[in-house]
């Protein structure tokens, strides 16, 4: 059903009566946290630990979700249209719902975070037609510059606990500030030339350009974009050529493209690993230690350099 046709039923029934309320529950829906609708688990997590029990905070996008290729559903467009405030990255990374979130922007706050950080940092390679590369999560302390822009946002829309969404952010910003120390320390660790990043897109550029890593996607930025031949050889070459120890599966990508690497490898008698599942574009699972922001970059570091030390 269309949001047209829900606003038109929703008028109607106001008009016969139905619409009608008492005080009480109207003090009851005053007092009520503002939803706030995100669309990857990402963002979805830092409005989370801002908000703390002040909002109501739903995903769309579950784990293993791709965000590139996400086409929002009848029952999405309706949390959409219930929400007081929705967060989403932006900088094309949700581009199929572009068309949607525009139309959203009309009647209430809706902000991407992720063209709120300062452009200066952002990736802009020269494959990505001019645009900017969406996966700034993988910086963390490029990340912690989304903070800000979401304890604006919920200040917006519930001014009453400003002060308690910025006291939560503070808080949290920190805790971003000392996951990105532990990050360095860690791959610190990790012999220079060891630090080759070989997943099944090119995600981590930005984690790639904050900790000393060289990334090599087999897809490009976009997983809308399907890798041939010439990208496989590509890789294959890094792999073989270099003796790499290890390459990676996401657990938003199928694993079959990083597998036939392997083999690619194999045949040229180079037998590398599969180091591991890393989460890119999705979280893990809700209740695993994945299934948050700080939780998923620790995994995927001690996946990376556990696999290549």
């Amino acid at each position: 059903m269309s949001i047209l046709v829900l606003t038109a039923a929703g008028l109607l029934f106001v008009a016969c009566g139905g619409g009608q309320t008492t005080p009480a529950e109207d003090a009851a829906a005053a007092a009520e946290p503002p939803l706030v609708v995100a669309t990857t688990g990402m963002v979805g997590d830092v409005a989370r630990r801002i908000a703390g029990d002040r909002g109501r905070v739903e995903v769309l996008m579950g784990p293993g979700v791709d965000p590139h290729l996400f086409k929002a559903s009848e029952s999405d467009v309706r949390r959409l249209d219930e929400a007081d405030l929705i967060l989403y990255n932006g900088l094309h990374l949700e581009g199929k719902m572009t068309d949607i979130l525009a139309k959203m922007a009309r009647g209430k706050r809706v902000v991407a975070v992720g063209e709120e950080v300062p452009e200066g940092r952002l990736r802009s390679p020269p494959e990505f037609e001019g645009a900017h590369d969406p996966h700034i999560w993988f910086d963390v302390d490029l990340w912690s510059q989304v903070v800000d822009p979401v304890v604006t946002a919920l200040s917006d829309v519930d001014p009453a606990h400003a002060a308690e969404f910025r006291t939560n952010g503070d808080a949290y910003r920190g805790e971003l500030l000392e996951l990105d120390a532990w990050v360095q320390a860690q791959v610190a660790a990790l012999p220079e030339d060891q630090r080759v990043l070989v997943t099944a897109h090119d995600a981590f550029g930005y984690f790639g350009h904050r900790y000393g890593f060289e990334v090599v996607g087999l897809q490009g930025l976009s997983t809308a974009t399907e890798a041939g031949l010439r990208d496989m050889d590509r890789v294959v070459d890094v792999v073989a050529g270099r003796k790499l120890r290890a390459i990676f599966v996401e657990s938003s990508v199928p694993p079959k493209s990083i597998e036939a690497v392997r083999s690619a490898c194999a045949d040229k008698g180079h037998d590398v690993a599969l180091g591991g599942e890393l989460f890119s574009d999705a979280m893990g699972a809700a209740g695993t230690p994945e299934g948050t922001y700080l939780g998923m970059v620790r995994h995927n570091v001690d996946t990376v350099v556990g696999a290549l030390r």
